[in-house]
């Protein structure tokens, strides 16, 4: 397989980059998108790597935040005929909280109701085609992480029948792995891991029993995350046996450095234009 990053926060190939996320992924027949940035910057990035959108076969949604979503309504314009998957849980609810104070973080406003036909839902571990799986998380407590991370969600819970408005910390069921079965063991996708890396790997492991994790793919949320823990994330992901990781995006250069400092060799940076042949 071959993955293509086509956004990433590092510019890189004469390419641009912003903060987000978009891979294309060559995977035996298929074209698959995983992510659309956030705006349309991936669409002149992948005509600058002479890479057509219009190939692919289907696209994901790692998880239901704009830098990662902002571009769903490029993509539909420009490939007018592949799906686009979600996680059943993704909506426009979305938000980051600071006290009193709140922001809009999700996906594009109104996408899930004009977009419906080209939308489909995935939940569990499930299976896109040959080869190609979605897996929700399953690991326990993850509204700690949103709390932590001042991510919130609010409404679509019901109360009495009716629909609350009130505020509860994200615990990522809009958040999905895409992961790919490879000769050389199973390569994971998940652009920003707000679940744990390590938890996602082990997610995986447990989904495929006696299956090797080849590589892990994507943002780690580190940006924000002190030297310490970092260094902890990343003995906790190499006891996992875990051969390859590439990271980028929100893991944040002094968290790369700690990555690097503990992985060494099997750490790789992401970057706008890397390609990625596994």
């Amino acid at each position: 397989m071959k993955a293509t990053v086509l956004v990433d926060n590092i510019k890189g190939c004469g390419l641009n980059g912003e903060w987000g996320l978009c891979v294309y992924i060559e995977y035996e027949d298929k074209v698959v998108l995983l992510d659309t940035g956030a705006s349309n910057l991936f669409v002149k990035n992948a005509e600058q790597l002479g890479l057509d959108l219009k190939k692919v076969d289907f696209g994901v949604l790692s998880h239901a935040h704009f830098d990662h979503a902002d571009g769903m309504r490029a993509f539909f314009s420009t490939n007018e005929r592949a799906p686009f998957y979600l996680q059943k849980d993704a909506k426009e609810n979305c938000y980051e909280k600071f006290w009193i104070f709140s922001k809009y973080i999700g996906i594009p406003r109104g996408i899930l109701e004009d977009a419906k036909g080209r939308i489909r839902f995935a939940e569990g571990k499930y299976q896109v085609c040959q080869g190609v799986w979605l897996l929700s998380h399953t690991t326990e407590g993850l509204e700690a992480v949103g709390k932590r991370n001042h991510m919130y969600l609010r409404g679509d819970k019901k109360e009495d029948g009716r629909s609350s408005k009130k505020w509860r910390p994200d615990d990522f069921s809009h958040e999905q792995s895409l992961v790919f079965e490879t000769e050389d063991g199973l390569v994971i996708f998940n652009s920003c891991s707000h679940g744990g890396a390590d938890n996602i790997i082990n997610e995986v492991k447990e989904a495929f029993t006696g299956e090797k994790i080849k590589a892990i793919i994507g943002g780690f949320h580190l940006y924000t995350r002190k030297a310490d823990e970092v260094r902890e994330l990343a003995r906790s992901i190499k006891s996992t046996g875990i051969q390859q990781v590439y990271t980028g995006h929100c893991t944040g250069d002094k968290a790369f450095d700690v990555l690097k400092e503990e992985l060494g060799d099997m750490v790789h940076q992401l970057s706008c234009g890397l390609v990625i042949e596994l």
